[in-house]
């Protein structure tokens, strides 16, 4: 990869800029030569008020804006390989659509700065290293460099790698925060739009989490309807067996949870008694895991992460039984004492002993010292299974 470097003004490079507000990016510059977010570009992330405002203070200020990098495409056309976010940050400003806050505290258009302030921030330089090479040279540069001093990533240096049709079509869907189901999707989805997460997300589960693998094989594609169907059918799923959100579905495996359970029918309205009885129960510390172990059938308790009995209330229950097996000459363990093998009169050291409810808690039964009994582990364990 061949670079040559030149100067170009804040003013040429904001020159003709368009951005688009729906989609939130910058599109074009430098008189509508610069494609200012191709299609394996992260979506602009500055639009806080705060990395935004940085960079056009930056440019009123003197400070260094850093080296910027085009890829040059042919018939004197171009686009941004690194610095799109502070371009875009400093074309709306330029156009009127983000404002600086002063020393007074009042918000500052660039048109209401005085023409003095305006001409130094038109006539900004900018450093700019113009890059000729091969794709795959371009996408190797793109993948590991780091952007404004926010890292890609994982999903979105994917998209960078394995840019095409596909993932145009999939970030049009997916990355964008104006699409009217993104609320709905939150419920279930940890992430920021505008980063991949949604995305990423949507890929994982139709793929069966071997992304890579998937957007290589569909990266030509002009059509999104397997990922966009499976991922719509998951949510559908969770929804029609959950009819109550609850903040703890956010972020869960719901991939890995629909392929393993949404062939079994559930009745809603019992799955919504058994959330609210587990909600409601002291004991369980995990609510995240309530919804696998509903799915499951109540089975595995370990997703919930039950309280259990505390090392005092062990000890204490361990001497009183120790004391009556001793005078009863049995053995401490409330089950060996019923047997007939050799194991009837053995008294068990503390160490060799697990904490059992005596009414289990499947049942209603407390993690309270009165619910609390000690079993040798070979009884505790076979208990546990039945």
């Amino acid at each position: 990869m061949e670079a040559k470097l030149r100067t170009y003004t804040v003013g040429e490079v904001c020159d003709g800029f368009v951005y688009n507000e729906l989609e939130g990016k910058g599109l074009y510059g430098l008189s509508g030569r610069l494609t200012i977010q191709p299609e394996y570009q992260r979506n602009y992330i500055y639009a806080d008020g705060k990395k935004d405002v940085a960079v056009v203070q930056s440019a009123l200020h003197h400070y260094p804006l850093g080296v910027f990098y085009f890829n040059m495409t042919g018939g004197n056309r171009c686009e941004v390989l690194d610095g799109q976010q502070r371009i875009t940050s400093l074309g709306r400003f330029v156009t009127g659509k983000l404002a600086i806050i002063d020393d007074n505290g009042i918000p500052q258009y660039f048109s209401s700065l005085s023409t003095e302030l305006q001409e130094r921030i038109l006539k900004t330089p900018l450093l700019v290293y113009e890059c000729e090479g091969t794709e795959d040279e371009i996408r190797k540069w793109f993948e590991t460099v780091n952007i404004a001093g926010v890292p890609l990533n994982h999903q979105e240096l994917l998209n960078a790698v394995y840019s095409g049709e596909f993932v145009t079509l999939a970030k049009a869907e997916f990355s964008n925060s104006q699409n009217a189901n993104v609320q709905k999707w939150s419920h279930f989805i940890n992430g920021a739009v505008n980063r991949q997460d949604y995305l990423e997300r949507a890929l994982e589960w139709v793929s069966k989490d071997h992304i890579k693998e998937y957007m290589s094989q569909h990266r030509h594609d002009a059509d999104i309807s397997e990922m966009k169907t499976y991922f719509n059918c998951v949510i559908d799923w969770i929804g029609s067996v959950f009819i109550e959100v609850e903040s703890e579905m956010r972020g869960l495996e719901w991939g890995r949870l629909y392929e393993t359970y949404h062939n079994k029918a559930y009745n809603p309205a019992e799955v919504k008694q058994q959330v609210n009885k587990l909600y409601g129960d002291p004991y369980v510390k995990n609510r995240k895991g309530v919804f696998e172990y509903i799915l499951g059938g109540c089975k595995d308790k370990r997703l919930l992460d039950i309280r259990i009995f505390d090392e005092a209330t062990k000890r204490k229950v361990y001497q009183r039984q120790t004391a009556e097996a001793a005078l009863n000459d049995t053995s401490n363990c409330p089950l060996c004492a019923m047997g007939h093998e050799a194991n009837r009169k053995k008294m068990w050291k503390l160490a060799e002993m697990d904490a059992d409810h005596v009414t289990a808690w499947s049942k209603g039964g407390e993690t309270s010292i009165e619910n609390c009994q000690m079993l040798c582990k070979t009884h505790n364990r076979a208990k546990g299974n039945r």
